[in-house]
């Protein structure tokens, strides 16, 4: 059986830190990155959040050649894992410069 993907864009598989707030609060949380592609990103936090909720994320690569990454997202999913942390998914919305 033949899985024909359908994302725009490929998905890479990372781990590295991250923050995150929600854009109407100045209280920043810690996160894991765990996948990022052109349009989207997936991270492991210990707070949920709800579908739709404008998130600014600030991505901090391991490798120092990398620059890091400020964008702001929304978020598609969030899905409880058994550690008791989240997984979300979120569509990026813009890359601030």
């Amino acid at each position: 059986m033949k899985y024909a993907e359908r994302r725009s864009f490929t998905r890479a598989s990372v781990d590295c830190e991250m923050t995150y707030r929600l854009v109407d609060s100045h209280a920043f949380q810690s996160a894991r990155c765990i996948s990022i592609s052109g349009s989207g990103l997936a991270f492991i936090t210990s707070e949920t959040q709800e579908e739709g909720k404008a998130i600014e994320v600030s991505i901090l690569p391991q490798n120092p050649s990398a620059i890091p990454l400020t964008a702001f997202v929304e978020v598609l999913r969030c899905k409880k894992l058994e550690s008791g942390d989240y997984e979300i998914a979120a569509i990026i919305k813009s890359i601030k410069g």
